[in-house]
């Protein structure tokens, strides 16, 4: 439970139900950090949020105190990709099967949770906007499937579960759109039903923050200034202060400039800034994780690919596509259409129909005629 309106339902409508449940509160960042205090910020307010609405339905609950390893396989990784100049998406990798083999909500977390009286790992519920469904057949396998409410579907974020995370993982709210979600809320009095949505990354809150986030007393990162250039006519339009405060296909008021622009291409060998023509069709994805690893569409070694649909960033409609294998883990997506800011570092996401087949982090993207 996060705190939220959305996990609290989810824990009101297991509660209705003949469950052996508890709630968990996963604390993954030490404000301390920043701050040098630990009073006053966010995550106790959450937590405090938690308890009150565990107090009501009448469930137990406890924290686990996992911001060590969020520093080492979320944080410590992403800010790396910024300091190169690349965007990564930590909410995603939040969910990310790590190299050895633990996850941080769906891994690293379940790990610290006791068993159930069977000796088993226990089911594990969220207040995603997910769907879990089952394939056909004897040796039925999980999917991860879009929700009811399309316009909150999470499956984006969650594309990089592994399957046996996937396996023990319940949905409550799959079925619900946002607004019925407040109204159950409300109408069993939990005080959180009206708390606005969480924006942002998901260890800073709101995008507008970011940028002094990562210039904050902890000095994450330090002023790195460079040029801004027009990639057309090769003229310098003013200076930044780092790569990292620019997104590729970002609206940005540049500095020297009466208009916004868009950022195209970022240079980190030269800590340079251009921009251009935004539109590519081909995104490069040399690493792409499959939910079902051991099951990847032969359809990827043909000449014709394998038909799929694609998400390069988190709130677009996935467009059709073509996929073939680069080499290795790698994959190709060729996109039917031309594509606007496709940006490294970023996550793309595979879909057939609107089962979400997987992940991988973005290299680069390329116009191919």
């Amino acid at each position: 439970m996060s705190g939220g309106v959305d996990s609290s339902v989810a824990a009101l409508l297991l509660a209705q139900q003949d469950y052996d449940l508890s709630a968990v509160f996963m604390r993954n960042w030490d404000t301390r950090d920043e701050s040098g205090s630990d009073r006053g910020c966010e995550w106790e307010k959450d937590w405090e949020d938690v308890q009150r609405v565990c107090k009501k339905l009448d469930i137990p609950c406890s924290m686990i105190d996992l911001s060590r390893e969020y520093w080492n396989r979320v944080f410590e990784p992403s800010l790396q990709q910024w300091e190169l100049g690349t965007t990564p998406n930590a909410d995603v990798w939040c969910n990310r099967k790590a190299e050895d083999n633990r996850e941080i909500k769906f891994g690293a977390l379940l790990e610290r949770l006791p068993p159930d009286s069977s000796g088993q790992r226990p089911w594990f519920a969220t207040g995603h906007y997910a769907r879990k469904t089952w394939s056909e057949g004897p040796n039925a396998r999980p999917k991860l499937v879009r929700p009811a409410d399309g316009h909150k579907d999470q499956t984006y974020y969650l594309s990089s579960i592994s399957e046996s995370g996937l396996q023990r993982a319940l949905f409550p709210i799959n079925h619900l759109q946002k607004p019925q979600v407040r109204e159950l809320a409300q109408k069993h009095d939990l005080h959180n039903a009206q708390r606005p949505d969480s924006v942002g990354i998901c260890f800073v809150g709101e995008k507008a923050k970011f940028h002094n986030f990562l210039s904050c007393p902890a000095n994450y990162i330090p002023a790195q200034k460079g040029l801004i250039i027009d990639e057309t006519t090769g003229k310098v339009l003013g200076k930044h202060q780092g790569l990292w405060n620019y997104t590729i296909g970002e609206g940005s008021r540049l500095p020297g400039m009466p208009t916004r622009m868009a950022v195209s291409r970022k240079d980190p060998s030269t800590n340079t800034i251009y921009h251009e023509s935004l539109y590519t069709n081909v995104i490069n994805v040399p690493e792409f994780t499959w939910i079902w690893s051991d099951s990847v569409p032969t359809e990827l070694d043909t000449p014709e690919g394998f038909r799929a649909s694609v998400m390069h960033r988190y709130r677009m409609k996935a467009v059709p596509c073509t996929v073939r294998r680069s080499s290795g883990q790698g994959v190709t997506v060729q996109c039917d259409d031309l594509e606007q800011a496709v940006t490294p570092g970023q996550v793309a996401v595979l879909y057939s129909d609107d089962w979400c087949l997987g992940c991988g982090v973005i290299a680069s993207s390329e116009l191919v005629q």
